[in-house]
């Protein structure tokens, strides 16, 4: 048996710091290593992560409690990266760390060897500044680690609270928890600390936050109440509250409040001021159903009704429903809107947000349109998890999404951080020319803050002689383009975005089919999956001739709006280097490039 003694002299010398703490390992099997840190100064231990290497398992006791267990990928032959575990604010003041490997070393001496076990390091520190090209300047990410769903969204006192599930021991899914950032204005994001990890129910799936002004729950008015999936053996719902505005949550004693006999997740609740009473809506994830529960204080509810057996998209498992009520555009009117976020079975494959239209008198929700009828929010490839935000102010319905696709999620090209969120949304509801709902999404108002210096560009008549115009240099191409296209019967416009390497995105709109599409097949690295290289195609439901879009060109996305709202459309991309312009063509007649204009973006 070989132990190892490091000192935190040792441990720290790289660091240039040092304690009085002591990081010992013990190499007990080749599948079972234990690490004692004796009365820890530092505030985290440094674990070393290797992304391909075999899943270990770590408990973390502290004075001999079992305080927090995680899953990571421990590095073996080469350290890719670091991740933080906390060591201050826990109960003891010896921490162990009992860590279980499927290890298939044949001894002590090569299981000790691996590059975790030399390579721990305690610190006061993590550093986060950005190492990725590929980070986003101007749509939220984690600071480090993975995210998928937002969740648990709110607004108050002039703060959005943005919760998200996070995994701070990897870049790919694992540990689910909720971290936290804030906002004053949507765009730019301070990283707060995590506010829930798993415990003896499980971990921390997605849910929902609400402001409880009239003390519903008993726990003070104002306080700010989470319901979220706790996921262990079962999937049950539990409960927290913080009593300051959501920076610390603590759990409610009498979970779980909801025990349903069926798989299901993703709580989302809103208070009902006709009924004097909460709604919630629960994904039945395997049934395709959502279920609607009321109550009145939050804690006990009951089942009222169920919608969505044979509607819509039925592929996959349905997950993070919303039920909103929004204005008819251009009317005194109201509908009752219900997302329902599925995976696989989007509109281009793998993970999408579908939506219903209808009414919903206080328990029942019933859809306007045929069962067989499916409408998407998105016809991108990477728009899923979008739920809106509670609390808004002036009842807005705010909306974000977590910008990637199961189908790919986990091997995009980043390693710091993965994932980021779209840009924030505002909803609302139009009546197509088929007579029937759909839901409107354009950029929130926050977004037109961000346009800088404008540069019109000359437009005119277009052919299959491009019009080529330069994207600005700083920022790595970032920027707004809004243009407008009048298309004639029959007519078809190309607008593409590219680089001297050939990488290239093409957006292509039809006024037959009246349609919108984006080509991303060329767009830069697509060979980390045979699902990312693709054509997404949107219905425009536009009937005019008359295009006027948006186009947000972030490092590692592209979003494009109808300026009315009437499409959406998420693609990532991860161009080698950046696109440095943009080009408008036709290959048929009828095409007029009527106006654009290129913004810099103020960061």
């Amino acid at each position: 048996m070989k132990k190892t003694l490091l000192t935190a002299m040792t441990a720290l010398t790289a660091l240039g710091a040092a304690s009085a703490a002591d990081l010992r390992v013990d190499c007990l099997s080749p599948s079972n290593t234990l690490v004692r840190i004796t009365d820890p100064q530092e505030k985290y231990l440094l674990l070393p992560v290797q992304e391909n290497a075999p899943m270990a398992h770590i408990r973390v006791l502290s004075d001999g409690r079992l305080d927090e267990t995680l899953n990571i990928t421990l590095a073996q032959s080469n350290i890719d990266f670091y991740v933080p575990l906390r060591l201050t604010g826990r109960d003891g003041k010896d921490i162990l760390l009992d860590v279980r490997t499927d290890n298939t070393r044949s001894n002590h001496r090569d299981a000790n060897d691996a590059a975790w076990s030399s390579g721990l390091k305690l610190s006061d520190t993590f550093d986060t500044s950005n190492t990725e090209k590929y980070r986003p300047a101007y749509h939220h990410t984690p600071l480090y680690g993975w995210m998928n769903d937002p969740n648990g969204m709110f607004y108050k006192d002039g703060l959005w609270h943005l919760y998200y599930q996070w995994n701070p021991y990897g870049s790919k899914w694992e540990n689910m928890s909720w971290g936290h950032s804030t906002s004053k204005d949507l765009i730019h994001w301070d990283a707060q600390e995590p506010v829930l990890y798993g415990d003896a129910l499980g971990a921390v799936f997605s849910g929902s936050s609400v402001v409880d002004h009239d003390n519903t729950a008993g726990f003070g008015n104002d306080a700010v109440i989470a319901l979220f999936t706790s996921a262990g053996a079962s999937q049950v719902q539990s409960m927290a509250h913080s009593e300051d505005d959501g920076m610390t949550f603590r759990r409610y004693e009498g979970n779980p409040v909801i025990a349903y006999e069926r798989e299901s997740r993703d709580p989302n609740m809103f208070w009902d001021a006709e009924n004097h009473r909460w709604v919630l809506l629960l994904a039945s994830a395997l049934d395709h159903e959502m279920l609607i529960f009321t109550s009145p204080d939050l804690k006990e509810w009951a089942l009222t009704s169920k919608f969505g057996h044979g509607y819509g998209a039925q592929d996959g498992v349905w997950e993070c429903p919303d039920l909103m009520y929004l204005p008819v555009v251009g009317t005194d009117d109201h509908k009752w809107v219900l997302i329902c976020n599925i995976n696989p079975g989007g509109p281009a494959g793998g993970s999408g947000t579908q939506y219903f239209v209808g009414d919903f008198d206080g328990t029942t929700f019933k859809c306007d349109s045929e069962a067989s009828v499916t409408k998407w929010i998105d016809y991108g490839k990477d728009y899923y998890a979008a739920v809106s935000f509670s609390n808004a102010p002036a009842d807005r319905k705010t909306l974000l999404g977590w910008m990637s696709n199961w189908e790919y999620a986990n091997d995009v090209p980043t390693r710091q951080f993965r994932s980021a969120n779209s840009l924030p949304r505002e909803l609302a509801v139009f009546k197509g020319t088929d007579g029937e709902y759909y839901v409107a999404s354009v950029p929130s108002p926050e977004v037109d803050a961000l346009r800088g210096k404008g540069t019109a560009l000359k437009g005119g008549q277009l052919s299959a002689s491009a019009r080529k115009f330069a994207l600005p240099t700083a920022n790595d191409g970032i920027c707004e383009i809004s243009f407008e296209v009048e298309l004639k019967k029959g007519a078809t416009a190309e607008v593409t975005l590219y680089n001297a390497q050939g990488e290239k995105v093409a957006m292509t709109l039809d006024a037959d089919k009246d349609t919108f599409s984006m080509d991303r097949r060329e767009s830069g690295k697509v060979d980390f999956s045979q699902q990312f290289p693709a054509v997404t195609v949107a219905p425009a439901h536009n009937g005019t001739g008359h295009y006027s879009v948006r186009l947000f060109i972030d490092r590692s996305s592209v979003e494009a709006f109808a300026a009315d709202g009437h499409f959406a459309m998420t693609n990532l991309v991860f161009p080698e280097n950046p696109y440095t312009h943009i080009s408008f063509s036709s290959p048929t007649k009828g095409a007029r490039l009527e106006k654009a204009v290129i913004w810099n973006l103020k960061l």
